[in-house]
């Protein structure tokens, strides 16, 4: 490869060095964030011989130049470049995080946020599900289970005290995470979240009772009436509050140095941000979020099913906020005249999001986005949505929009038929133990359209995603899934070059992994191993052409019959360059020569699941365009248990083109 060629076409074709906002490089592709992805020209790098495709997904463009070749081309592309362009992976990622528009940015924020907390939300989430389950009366006849079973009371309470912990402290969780994504010290996050959850406050249910009572205790801070309210199980005030506490402590830090630096930015930040909190932004939000809900009931009164399906509409929306849970004083009112529409609609949109969920779970193909649609989807319709909604929906936004469909039309529903609720509970389908006893029938009518809308819609959607990207997930998008499969009989030629399985495991179909990339054959045609034990070996007897710095993937190149090369690639895992280098130890350099079954890594596989990466391995034959058929070994079945030096792949030499016969000449043609 004429490595400065195609770095001077690529550069060309991408717009030019003043297009590229950033570049890295992992071990097979070039990574950009580009100024304006319109400018490139697509046709001239999809045609390039020296190329294997191009894709784009997660903010970057990508283009897949190879293993040995792809570190070549990017210094021979940073040395053309006047500016510096050249970043590392994890700086390239923060400059895609911060381009798009703002509501792009927006998401991804929340998403930092929301996506660590899931596992304790959808914990809770059925955990409180359990709990209504044993309690509601109603649900398995007129007495409740601890009412039936006595013996079981104290194990309901229990479960509702594990349940209900997560959401009554949810500020601290969210502002650890919160102060650490804007860039703060995540403790102090913590530390004046706990301080807006303390007992010693009002708790922030009973805020809007206490201050009508006149009952709401206040300080008298510089003549300051500041009142004593908690905040428990809000979302929108310590969003906003993190953002402050991580800009005020980045302001010392930058000014403050040293012992004093240490001793005083923890003090004054949290004395200041405790200020902010209690005197201006905490009832700010909290009068935002009273007025927000009487202005929707007012209209909801006014407007008839028109204000139902506007209330479905935005439900969802106002939950990111952390608004709605200024609704339940509200609520309290309405049962007075006669019920309460707001926790119908609740259940509705809560039913709604947790079907496109669910759509999701039976169209991703990554097993982490499958879990977590899974497990979320499951939780949002027993109540719970906000696993739901920031770790699945908004994330892929179109099932978020499907919902607030769904939730609208079924909220339509909700106020043409009045149904109405007389008491709080879990807002999902066991939300009908606190309806209105004549009007339970109705609200499952409600809820099975609300879920069966948003799943029919998001399955069907989400399966014209899957054939015009191959997948559901934008962060997997690059190339349609290939329509066909893995042949397992293979028609090797007597000469065909055997490749050994590099690694124990289980054997898995190339097109069926969740890497477009790989699944596409766009990186060459091959196999994939699922490991089960953390190590790596030579799969022929060769040399070592790439050792990748993060030691996650590894080429070795061996010559067929016919003396053609025979470029193999192993990649450990999906995106595991991030983990940069940890949880591998590269045991060969490259250039070394190394036997069948020599050791060329060892890696922790638990803990690189733990770190939320696959460790699915592709071993393809990167060169297989140049090659002959390369073909699983006979024997190979998807699914089936693979164990070191088995047969796994077979490369056929490259049949050459036959010469083509001399021009007759004149006196032959006679």
């Amino acid at each position: 490869m004429d490595h400065r060629g195609v770095a001077a076409r690529t550069l060309a074709a991408i717009g030019g060095e003043e297009n590229v906002v950033g570049m890295a490089h992992c071990a097979t592709r070039l990574r950009m964030v580009l100024k304006d992805s319109k400018k490139v020209d697509k046709n001239a790098l999809e045609s390039d011989p020296d190329l294997k495709g191009i894709f784009e997904a997660g903010g970057m463009f990508q283009v897949i130049v190879g293993p040995g070749d792809v570190n070549i081309v990017f210094d021979e592309i940073s040395k053309m470049s006047s500016k510096d362009i050249a970043v590392s992976t994890d700086k390239l990622k923060d400059i895609a995080a911060n381009s798009g528009n703002w509501f792009s940015r927006f998401i991804k924020v929340l998403a930092d946020i929301f996506v660590p907390l899931i596992p304790i939300l959808v914990g809770g989430g059925l955990l409180m599900a359990l709990n209504n389950v044993l309690t509601a009366e109603g649900l398995f006849g007129q007495q409740s289970v601890i009412q039936m079973f006595p013996a079981m009371e104290d194990v309901a309470g229990l479960i509702n005290l594990l349940a209900s912990a997560p959401f009554a402290f949810l500020p601290v969780l969210v502002g650890f995470t919160a102060t650490k994504r804007f860039g703060g010290n995540e403790f102090l996050g913590a530390g004046i979240a706990m301080a807006m959850v303390m007992p010693d406050l009002v708790n922030g249910y009973q805020v809007a009772e206490a201050i009508q009572a006149g009952e709401m205790p206040y300080w008298d801070i510089f003549g300051l009436n500041v009142a004593q309210a908690g905040y428990q199980g809000s979302i929108l005030p310590i969003l906003v509050i993190s953002w402050i506490l991580a800009t005020i402590e980045k302001f010392f830090h930058k000014r403050l140095k040293g012992t004093v630096d240490f001793m005083l930015t923890p003090l004054l930040t949290l004395l200041i941000t405790g200020f902010i909190t209690f005197a201006a932004i905490g009832p700010v939000l909290r009068t935002a979020g009273e007025w927000l809900g009487i202005g929707l009931a007012n209209l909801y009164e006014f407007a008839g099913p028109v204000g139902g399906f506007l209330f479905g509409l935005v439900y969802s929306p106002i939950v990111i906020t952390g608004l709605h849970q200024s609704f339940p004083p509200i609520e309290y009112m309405l049962w007075d005249q006669g019920g309460s529409f707001i926790f119908a609609t609740a259940s509705m949109a809560n039913i709604a999001q947790g079907g496109a969920a669910l759509a999701v779970y039976f169209l991703a193909k990554s097993e982490k986005l499958k879990g977590l649609a899974g497990a979320s989807g499951m939780s949002a319709l027993f109540g719970i949505t906000e696993p739901a909604i920031f770790g699945v929906n908004l994330r892929l936004r179109w099932p978020f929009y499907i919902g607030m469909g769904a939730s609208a039309i079924a909220s339509t529903m909700i106020a043409i038929l009045d149904v109405k609720a007389t008491a709080l509970g879990a807002a999902g389908f066991v939300g009908f133990v606190s309806m209105r006893p004549t009007d339970i029938m109705q609200f499952f009518l409600c809820a099975l359209v609300s879920l069966a809308i948003s799943f029919t819609c998001a399955f069907l959607y989400g399966r014209f995603l899957v054939s015009k990207n191959g997948s559901v997930d934008p962060d997997e998008v690059g190339t349609a899934t290939p329509t066909s499969t893995v042949e397992f009989v293979s028609d090797a030629a007597e000469n065909a070059f055997p490749v050994a399985s590099p690694l124990e495991g289980t054997a898995v179909a190339l097109p069926t992994v969740s890497d477009p990339m790989f699944a596409g054959g766009k990186l060459g045609q091959g196999v994939a191993v699922e490991p089960t034990v953390g190590k790596l070996v030579a799969p022929i007897s060769g040399k070592v052409m790439v050792t990748f710095p993060t030691k996650h993937a590894y080429a070795m190149r061996g010559f067929d019959a016919e003396g053609n090369k025979v470029d193999i690639l192993m990649h450990i895992g999906f995106d595991t360059v991030n983990l940069k280098g940890e949880h591998f130890t590269s045991l060969v350099n490259k250039g070394d020569e190394v036997q069948q079954g020599d050791t060329l890594a060892e890696f922790d596989i638990e803990a690189i699941k733990a770190a939320g990466y696959p460790v699915t391995t592709p071993v393809v034959i990167s060169n297989s365009k140049k090659t002959g058929p390369v073909l699983p070994a006979e024997g190979f079945r998807d699914g089936q248990p693979i164990s070191f030096g088995a047969p796994l792949l077979t490369v056929d030499p490259k049949v050459k083109d036959e010469p083509k016969p001399e021009p007759a000449t004149t006196a032959e043609k006679k």
